[in-house]
């Protein structure tokens, strides 16, 4: 469900929404595009800092891995896959 949430789509379908109402409303075309422009940035810098959090997550499991099959080895403790 998260995932969701970081999705691009998800944020230009509801700023376009929002950009639609508040012109509907009244509300300047320049704060519209302000407010737009600013909530875009912050998204993608959060999408882009969860994304490279995951990928080093994964990396660190990778190398826990191959350190823990390395003592295994050292040990004598080959798996049988």
């Amino acid at each position: 469900m998260l995932k969701k949430f970081a999705s691009r789509k998800l944020w230009a379908s509801l700023l376009g929404l929002l950009m639609g109402a508040g012109l509907m409303f009244g509300v300047e075309a320049e704060t519209v595009s302000t407010v737009s422009g600013a909530v875009v940035a912050v998204v993608s810098v959060v999408a882009y800092i969860a994304t490279e959090g995951r990928i080093d997550a994964a990396r660190v499991a990778s190398a826990a891995q191959q350190v823990q099959d390395a003592i295994d080895s050292v040990n004598g403790e080959d798996k049988i896959a």
